[in-house]
């Protein structure tokens, strides 16, 4: 139970901002690159972006195992420290790829991918769990989990403001000299939670994690909700592109949504001290989905209509972000597991939203293709299929997350 001053924040928070610069491109710009590229098909690119997100998702919670049964001594460090090379390698891999691939392409596609995902799980488990550890506090616990979820959407800001208005050659070079950079001072700064010598440590069994029922259902929650959100984001320069024939603006937009991310949150830090962390969850799905189920309706060259639900939309998802992972803290915290398990939990945590990536990847994705839409084709029936699956289908499943959300044994938390 501990206040952070200003800088230990900073000094936490930085290092989620090359994180998420790794994060971004490979959500959204990898269908494309690849399919301009190299010409594979959507259907091709689905199955590498399913086939690698599963295998990598399934060794989350290994590896958040792993962390719960570190040596005594040990922190989280050493395991950031050992995620820098997978991730720095793995990215320029893929977005560098030979320019005589060919017949190789698939399998340079696929095995990029497995090392800047394994890079990207070992960082990650292992920051997010330092981050749980540090406090238990209701309050202070958003107020990191909201610190560091900033600094990931100013990452992803300047990741998509880099490859609007530069190379991939330039986003590699600054990933790169960031991670170094906010790696030095998160572990220069930070409080070091190292396994004590007289504390017996074991990784969770998942039956022992899912026989909570708290976590059970926060996890139900976090899955619905995850993949409505993973939806847009994949099919969101198809839409740009093809809908609404702004291809030219998708950086821009993409810039509105995740600023009107970070700039709200203050307000759901501030919400859910007053609410409590879960009902301020639930009134951001609500807002989403009156912010987001106007977009069926928008055609060719709407930019200021969808500008409008990109920041309205942008300003639910920092609910999204800051409010779950401080929800996890508390069960964890409640199950008296905390300073001992949180690697499991994040394994496990991490391994959902992997499948929530790869499931809006791997289904929507070949689904389009089979209802006739292809990229740059702008029939009739393709454009609908695309705004059904953009818009209608994660506000129903934004819906189903609420009421879930709503019934979950969470409010004491």
């Amino acid at each position: 139970m501990r206040s952070f001053s200003l800088f230990q924040l900073m000094s936490y928070a930085w290092f989620a901002f090359p994180l998420t610069m790794v994060a971004l491109p490979i959500y959204v710009y990898v269908p494309q690159f690849y399919a301009d590229r190299f010409g594979m098909s959507l259907s091709m690119i689905g199955t590498v972006l399913l086939l690698t997100r599963v295998f990598d998702a399934f060794i989350d919670p290994y590896v958040g195992g792993l962390i719960d049964r570190r040596p005594a001594g040990r922190s989280y460090a050493l395991y950031i420290l050992l995620a820098l090379p997978l991730l720095i390698l793995g990215f320029f891999g893929l977005f560098h790829p030979p320019k005589m691939l060919s017949k190789l392409a698939f399998a340079w596609f696929f095995f990029s991918l497995l090392i800047v995902y394994s890079g990207f799980s070992l960082a990650s488990i292992a920051y997010q769990s330092w981050g749980a550890a540090l406090t238990q506090e209701p309050g202070q616990r958003v107020r990191l989990t909201a610190f560091r979820e900033a600094f990931g959407l100013f990452g992803v800001m300047s990741a998509a403001m880099i490859t609007q208005f530069a190379s991939v050659t330039t986003l590699s070079a600054v990933l790169t000299l960031f991670l170094l950079a906010t790696t030095w001072l998160l572990i220069r700064n930070t409080q070091v939670i190292a396994r004590a010598a007289d504390v017996m440590h074991a990784s969770l069994a998942l039956r022992e994690l899912f026989g909570n029922s708290c976590f059970r259902a926060l996890f139900i929650v976090f899955v619905v909700n995850g993949i409505a959100a993973a939806i847009p984001a994949t099919l969101f320069l198809f839409f740009t592109k093809d809908r609404l024939q702004l291809a030219h603006l998708s950086g821009v937009l993409l810039l509105l949504y995740f600023l009107a991310a970070a700039i709200s949150m203050p307000f759901w830090n501030r919400l859910s001290q007053s609410l409590g962390e879960v009902r301020a969850w639930l009134f951001g799905i609500l807002l989403s989905v009156l912010s987001f189920v106007g977009v069926v309706a928008l055609g060719p060259g709407d930019a200021i209509a969808f500008s409008a639900i990109c920041i309205l939309s942008g300003v639910s998802l920092g609910a999204d972000l800051a409010l779950p992972p401080a929800i996890l803290a508390g069960v964890i915290h409640a199950a008296g597991h905390s300073g001992k398990n949180e690697a499991s939990y994040f394994g496990v945590w991490n391994w959902a939203s992997k499948m929530n990536l790869a499931l809006a990847a791997g289904l929507s994705l070949p689904l389009l293709e089979y209802l006739g839409y292809a990229p740059g084709v702008t029939s009739s029936s393709g454009l609908l299929a695309l705004s059904l699956a953009y818009a209608a289908l994660p506000c129903l499943l934004k819906l189903i997350a609420a009421y879930l959300l709503w019934r979950a044994p969470l409010k004491t938390i």
